[in-house]
């Protein structure tokens, strides 16, 4: 059981958070990758809701830079990174012009075939990159199903440590998550003592503000990001249900058509790492159970 009163998994009720909160959907995607929604259609619901939002597209930030121009929405800049490795990594930034430098110079020359392709950098790379702007690192949806989340067979624990050390939370509550890899997100979050964050990874607008981060601080970005940091930031929110799921992965579908053979590639890849790892750990079992038989029929032996 999780204890932590940060992490509630229950629908937020935006419009008594906002009265004493800065609430922020803080993972969502637009069409400059693959979002189904217009960055003009973001900024609409957002306002429509009262609350802030963090266009976090794949490898691509126009999204970002664009509803930056909305002066009635509160958005935080970020991006939705792919290491070379295919898994994901959020990057918040407290200026506009530090993303836009992060991306001219750190992401664009280093992009691969496809937006959705992966980036020609490995993890620590992407976080070395990014420390050397005023940011705000989180691993994203850190349990899922595949490769995208940082808990896979890909990273071997002592690394996976690392990387845990390198950056400043993990996102503990994913709206396109199912519940139980949620939960342990967000177990991991709790175990981790870093911050926390929460987003819908919309990737439609009914799923915007399904999940949120919200914290008691001032409407700024340096208040919020640091709130964040200082572990003062809250996550509440819920998964969409399953019909939900397969509308928003039909627009995920159709956006990855082009990026078809660098999937099945990862995912070959990705099968490849589970099948050895589990492999390595049933030759492990094995091991220890003769090693103890062997150590059983020793003593049995010497006390005859």
């Amino acid at each position: 059981m999780i204890n932590d009163h940060r992490i509630q998994f229950e629908r937020p009720n935006l419009a008594e958070l906002i009265k004493q909160n800065t609430v922020v959907d803080l993972h969502f995607h637009s069409r400059y990758s693959d979002g189904n929604n217009t960055v003009e259609a973001i900024a609409r619901k957002a306002h429509e809701l009262g609350i802030g939002i963090a266009v976090t597209d794949h490898n691509e930030i126009r999204g970002a830079v664009e509803i930056d121009g909305y002066q009635d929405v509160f958005s935080i800049p970020g991006i939705e990174m792919t290491s070379r490795e295919g898994t994901h990594i959020l990057i918040y930034f407290y200026h506009i012009d530090n993303l836009e430098s992060f991306y001219t110079n750190d992401v664009i020359p280093y992009m691969g075939n496809e937006i959705m392709s992966s980036t020609a950098l490995e993890m620590e790379e992407i976080i070395k990159r990014a420390r050397k702007f005023k940011t705000v690192i989180i691993f994203p949806h850190p349990f899922c199903g595949v490769y995208t989340g940082i808990q896979n067979s890909y990273f071997p624990e002592a690394r996976r440590e690392r990387l845990f050390s390198m950056i400043d939370g993990v996102e503990v509550i994913n709206s396109e998550n199912m519940n139980k890899s949620n939960l342990r997100s967000a177990l991991l979050g709790f175990n981790l003592d870093k911050g926390i964050t929460g987003g819908s990874d919309g990737h439609r607008i009914p799923q915007l503000g399904k999940v949120v981060t919200y914290a008691p601080c001032r409407r700024s970005r340096k208040a919020f990001l640091d709130a964040i940091k200082k572990k003062k930031a809250k996550v509440i929110g819920k998964e969409i249900d399953l019909i939900r799921k397969v509308t928003s992965n039909g627009v995920k579908l159709r956006s990855n058509i082009k990026n078809y053979p660098d999937l099945v590639e990862k995912n070959l890849k990705y099968s490849y790492t589970v099948i050895n790892s589990k492999s390595k750990e049933i030759k492990e079992t094995v091991k220890r159970s003769l090693n103890g038989k062997k150590k059983r029929s020793i003593k049995k032996y010497r006390a005859v």
